[in-house]
């Protein structure tokens, strides 16, 4: 889809599943053009030493390649509760994310993702299998369901989680901006009001850190959980024309917070969003990173969802190309 009139230069991403040789060929006939890391210890070495091993990554990405395929998205290693809250160790976490960004980098992984403990509040969220269509199964979660008064942090814990969050990207925004990578942060999944990474402090980051290598793993479904399409539309106008989306995660949503303190994940074509008006607009704002259709349902078939998935949004990127 990158040589039309339109130029759209929009590509679809998908998880690394193992990369095994029948799961790349699969989704290469399935037409997916890149492939994302979601798990820190996705690479050799990390679980070892704190941070990937240059050789073993190397191998990896010529592998994909074989396939026509490229890394899009890698994951750092995972900022745990020991350095949010100064524990012993912690610093150790900091120079081992800081090591795997240069690493990333130098191997020309594009984009990575820093994970970060205390983003969200699941203690507030009751989790139950939502049943669809057909009887195809989907994550759901419940604030109403979830009793009694349970505690959050409060004011000034909050702000210390967010200078936690400044002393790592302090560190690593230098790194990002020396060796050429972008650093994509995701929004607070479930986006309780409070969530240091929901719709206030998501806008938080680019704020502090104005780097054009600092910007967004824009997930849809995610904001959608908060209050439904049109806060979708609107951060996707106003991040998109700061050239801050780097990626977008695609999912589908019913209900959100706002509306009936709940929500449940569903097939592209099944929930609240049109998603062709969801691409419609971040063809406006110029978007051309990758789409990743994340928690796909599970239907009937075995990998039939992801299938479903990746041919539905070509055929969205096909309507959007043939658009006058």
């Amino acid at each position: 889809f990158g040589e039309d009139k339109n130029r759209i230069m929009i590509r679809i991403s998908v998880w690394d599943r193992g990369l095994s040789d029948s799961y790349l060929r699969m989704v290469t006939q399935l037409g997916a053009n890149c492939i994302d890391f979601g798990n820190d210890k996705s690479f050799p070495g990390v679980a070892e030493q704190g941070y990937p091993d240059m050789d073993q990554l190397l191998k990896i990405k010529k592998k994909i390649h074989t396939w026509g395929l490229e890394i899009n998205r890698v994951t750092l290693p995972n900022i745990t509760e020991k350095f949010m809250n100064n524990l012993p160790g912690a610093e150790d976490e900091l120079e081992n994310t800081a090591t795997a960004l240069r690493i990333f980098a130098e191997a020309g992984v594009p984009i990575a993702r820093q994970r970060l403990a205390g983003d969200t509040f699941p203690q507030l969220m009751t989790r139950y299998q939502s049943v669809h269509r057909g009887g195809y199964v989907s994550r759901g979660e419940s604030r109403a369901l979830t009793r009694g008064e349970l505690e959050t942090p409060n004011y000034d814990e909050l702000q210390e989680w967010w200078n936690r969050f400044c002393d790592i990207y302090s560190t690593l925004v230098p790194i990002a901006e020396e060796c050429g990578i972008k650093l994509a942060i995701h929004p607070s999944d479930v986006p309780n009001p409070d969530t240091p990474l929901g719709g206030l402090g998501f806008h938080r980051v680019i704020d502090a850190f104005p780097s054009r290598s600092v910007g967004y793993l824009y997930c849809v479904g995610t904001r959608a959980e908060s209050g439904g399409s049109s806060i979708v539309m609107d951060e996707i106008h106003n991040y998109g024309r700061k050239g801050r989306i780097f990626m977008i995660h695609l999912r589908n949503v019913r209900a959100s917070l706002a509306t009936a303190e709940a929500f449940e994940e569903v097939l592209l074509d099944d929930g609240d969003m049109n998603m062709f008006k969801v691409l419609l607009e971040l063809q406006k704002i110029g978007f051309d990173g990758c789409l990743n259709p994340d928690h796909i349902p599970n239907i009937e078939g075995g990998s039939s969802g992801l299938a479903y998935s990746i041919g539905y949004i070509r055929a969205l990127l096909a309507a959007l190309a043939a658009m006058p």
